[in-house]
Order: structure tokens, then C-alpha cells, then sequence
């Protein structure tokens, strides 16, 4: 834990530590109460207090502690409530040889009066991580598991084998020093497991048997069951990322969109979006956070294979009528605008915004990093016969694809985008390489760029590859 040792001997520091029971297989709160003997000076006058406590500070005589409040109500003798400020730990209230300069002329003074004080910590006192260091074996200690992730309410905990002995005590304890959890699972196998929709199986550890949760991101409401869809909240970053790549009155496909991390934040930036997933649920869920977000307007659901949707939007958006929106500005209040009808006039309103949805995808997003490189298959001939309606014929680009993906996890990250490359060029019939980049010595007019997303495991690294569609690939009979 973390404290002050200005004026503490080691062993004295120790006793704010917990105590020890590495025997302990389910979790007794009440072992975790202890006392320790300090002294304070009770100040006599009320009126003094914030005065004393400054000068106490400067002087370095408060018992200075993370999370601990120095400042306690005491009991005369006379049963009279005052406050008392607890002091260091090698300020002895019998002994005024320990006593500083300060403490000697407030006594003195009449001030304070010093005296014993018993400090009780309990359980609430300590966090998680001095809690189960006070738990785990030795041999344990030095990698506590403290990684989890938190969606609404549930926190979502991924624990080594090591420390399935422990697995109900730590759940509880993360509970309990998270007031916003209410149910503590564990991840039993890996994500996709025993299903393609990227649900996972888990045990209940703690508290309610409840995974219907709402989740906040972006600005953006989502309401679902957590056992029934993908969601990670790490990724909540990369989200961002991508979404500000893209421009009011894009026109976006979310290939495989979840409950629509990416589509939803984008409709609110006045992107259109298409928004597919495969798993019926998921389907639900967007069907939902689309009007509880109100961006109705700009982001539309669908429940497709992915593959098949890649070719589906293109084709659709080509053949389909022109939609447009218009936004008018919001009506301005004045809250101190006057009754006087002489007031002058107010500047006239700005002109309604209008965004017409593309006919032609801007991005294709790809968020199925398992899996996503093979879908990128589907996008050979995707605009055949369409040359005319690009550049350079036109101002209109080629889209840009958005593939998420996993690589291993290698010194030389060079070695990782070679292998995404290759992965990519297989499933597309053209070759990509890493120096296809913005400034590269290859093909420039693919604009590559590879980011490193998070490393998921040591060996498991994701990236999200980026790339314009090439004209050969588009275009190929």
C-alpha cells in the first residue's frame, strides 16, 4: 500500500500492512481487523483546528497515510467529543523527547494535549491489491492478477490456471473494492470457442447471476446481454481511432459491426452507415441503440453473412434511390433576452445542413479478427464495369478496407506486417506489401497502413491493416 515513511521505522509501516493468512480459501472480511497504537493531539478549541493542522503539516508531525484520515473525533474523560489529529509514528505522546519543536509550543500553549490513540483498520480500509497479496502464496506474488475487463455492471476476469484455487476469493474481493460491479464471471475457454458469434463460455465467480448490462461509449448507450454478443471494452480506443478517420456524409459498410461500437459513434459524426452482423442478437441490439442514440437517420442494421454483404452493399447502394438528410440548427434560447419588444433583432438562424448518402462505399470496416482476412476474398470484381464512376474519371476513390486481424507477437514487428500482407495478397489475388505505404518505395496508391492495436496474449499481437482497394482487384471480370 501506499504511504508516507517520512519519520516511520519500517516496522512501524508494517502494521498498516494486512494480516497474513495464505491459508484462506474462502473469504473472511473479519480477519482483516487490526489495531494500531499511535498518538494524536486533541485540539482543545474547535476553532483551532484547521490552523493546527496546517501548522502540524508544515512541521511534518500528521500521520500521513494513502486513504487514511487523520483528522478523528476523541472523547474526554469528561465524555466531551473533540477532533484529534493522529501524529506520526515516532512521536510519542509520553515522551517529549520525540516531540518537534511545533508540537512542544502548541502543548504548551494549551493548544493540543496528546494522548494514546488506538487506529482500527479493517477490511475496508485496504484495496484489492493489499488484500490478495495477504492471500496468495509467495511464490504467487509476483504477478497478482489484476487484469480484467469491466462491461456495465459484470467484470469479466480471464485468470491463469495458477490461480483457480483462489478464483472465488478474488472475485469477491473485486466486488466488494468496485462499488459499480455486481456479478464477477471468468472466462472458461477462448472467444469463439463453441460459437461463430464470438460469444465465450464463463462461470459465475460473484454476485448476481445478471449479464444484462449497459454499456457507455462515446457519447453512445448500449443495452445487451453480455452472454450473448461480442464486446470488449479495451477496444473502446480503437473504436475512436477508426471513427475519426471517417467524414460527415461517408458512406461506411461494418462489415461484421457487433452491437455497433464503430457504427453507432459514426452515425452521431453524421456518417451514413450500414451496419451487418451475423449473429441474430447482435442484429437486435443495433436495432436498438440505433434509436436510443437517434442516429436513425444514418446508420442502417442488417443481419448477413459477412461475405455476402460486401457484395450486397456495393450493389445496393448503386442501384438505390438517393436518400438525403436534412438537419435544421436547433432553436437558439436566450435566457436573458428582455420583454422590451424594442430589443434589436437576432442574427438570422445558419441555413439547415443537408448530407446526401453516397451511392459508392468509402470504408469497408472488418472488425472479426479471428477470421476477417478471409473475407477479403469477397471484394475481387466488386465494381466491374464501374470504371467510369471513379477516379480518374471522377473525383471518387476506390474504398479504403479496414481489416482487423492477429498476428504473432515477434521482436521484429516488420515480420509481423509481412505475414498480414501475405495473408491479405493470398485472399485478393494481388500482392501487397508493407512498403505499398504513404511514402513507401512500393505502391503509394494503396495508402497501407498497419496498426498495432494490443497484444492480446504474448504470442498474440492484433493490428487492423488498412488499404485502398486496388483497381485491378475492383475491377477484375
Amino acid at each position: 500500500m501506499e504511504q508516507s515513511d517520512e519519520g516511520c521505522s519500517r516496522e512501524f509501516l508494517a502494521m498498516f500492512r494486512p494480516p497474513i493468512n495464505r491459508a484462506m480459501r474462502s473469504l473472511d472480511r473479519s480477519f482483516f481487523r487490526k489495531t494500531v497504537p499511535i498518538s494524536a493531539a486533541r485540539v482543545f478549541q474547535h476553532s483551532d483546528i484547521s490552523r493546527v493542522r496546517k501548522e502540524l503539516s508544515s512541521s511534518k508531525d500528521l500521520l500521513v497515510v494513502h486513504r487514511l484520515n487523520c483528522v478523528r473525533d476523541v472523547k474526554d474523560p469528561d465524555g466531551l467529543v473533540r477532533k484529534a489529529l493522529l501524529l506520526r509514528g515516532d512521536l510519542k505522546h509520553d515522551d517529549k523527547t520525540t516531540w518537534s519543536p511545533t508540537i512542544s509550543e502548541l502543548v504548551e500553549k494549551g493548544t493540543v494535549g496528546l494522548g494514546p490513540y488506538e487506529l482500527v483498520l479493517d477490511y475496508d480500509f485496504w484495496n484489492y491489491a493489499d488484500i490478495i497479496a495477504a492471500i496468495l502464496p509467495e511464490n504467487d506474488m509476483q504477478e497478482i492478477p489484476q487484469g480484467f475487463t469491466q462491461v456495465g455492471h459484470v467484470l469479466h476476469l480471464n485468470l491463469r490456471e495458477q490461480f483457480y484455487p483462489y478464483k472465488h476469493i478474488i472475485a469477491e474481493i473485486l466486488k466488494d473494492k468496485n462499488p459499480a460491479i455486481r456479478t464477477v464471471i471468468n472466462k472458461t475457454e477462448d472467444v469463439g470457442s463453441h460459437s461463430e458469434f464470438r460469444t465465450f463460455p464463463f462461470e459465475l465467480l460473484a454476485g448476481d447471476n445478471d449479464l444484462n448490462v449497459v454499456q457507455h461509449e462515446q457519447d453512445c448507450e448500449f443495452r445487451f446481454d453480455y452472454a450473448r454478443v461480442y464486446w470488449n471494452s479495451r477496444l473502446e480506443t480503437e473504436h475512436r481511432r477508426l471513427v475519426d478517420k471517417f467524414q460527415a456524409g461517408q458512406m461506411v459498410c461494418d462489415v461484421m459491426a457487433g452491437v455497433g461500437p464503430f457504427a453507432v459513434p459514426a452515425g452521431r459524426k453524421k456518417i451514413f452507415v450500414w451496419a451487418n452482423d451475423l449473429n441474430p442478437y447482435g442484429y437486435e441490439v443495433m436495432q436498438d441503440a440505433i434509436p436510443r442514440n437517434k442516429v436513425q437517420e444514418f446508420v442502417t442494421p442488417f443481419n448477413q453473412d459477412g461475405r455476402a454483404f460486401i457484395r450486397f452493399a456495393a450493389k445496393e447502394l448503386l442501384d438505390a434511390e438517393p436518400v438525403t438528410v436534412t438537419i435544421k440548427p436547433k432553436a437558439r434560447r436566450d435566457r436573458k433576452r428582455k420583454a422590451n419588444e424594442s430589443q434589436q433583432e437576432e442574427p438570422p438562424s445558419p441555413p439547415p445542413e443537408m448530407y446526401t448518402r453516397p451511392s459508392i462505399v468509402d470504408h469497408y470496416v472488418m472488425n472479426l479478427p479471428a477470421t476477417a482476412i478471409e473475407f477479403v476474398d469477397a471484394f475481387p470484381g466488386l465494381y466491374t464495369g464501374k470504371e467510369a464512376l471513379f477516379s480518374p474519371n471522377t473525383s471518387q476513390k476506390l474504398p479504403m478496407i479496414h481489416v482487423y486481424c492477429f498476428s504473432g507477437h515477434s521482436d521484429n514487428e516488420v515480420d509481423d506486417h509481412i505475414d498480414i500482407c501475405q495473408r491479405i495478397s493470398e485472399r485478393l489475388g494481388y500482392t501487397i506489401t508493407p512498403e505499398d505505404c504513404v511514402g513507401g518505395t512500393g505502391n503509394q496508391e494503396l495508402e497501407l497502413a498497419i496498426h498495432n492495436v494490443r497484444l492480446v496474449s504474448p504470442k498474440k499481437q492484433m493490428f487492423c491493416a488498412s488499404f485502398r482497394l486496388p483497381e485491378e482487384v475492383a475491377f477484375r471480370a
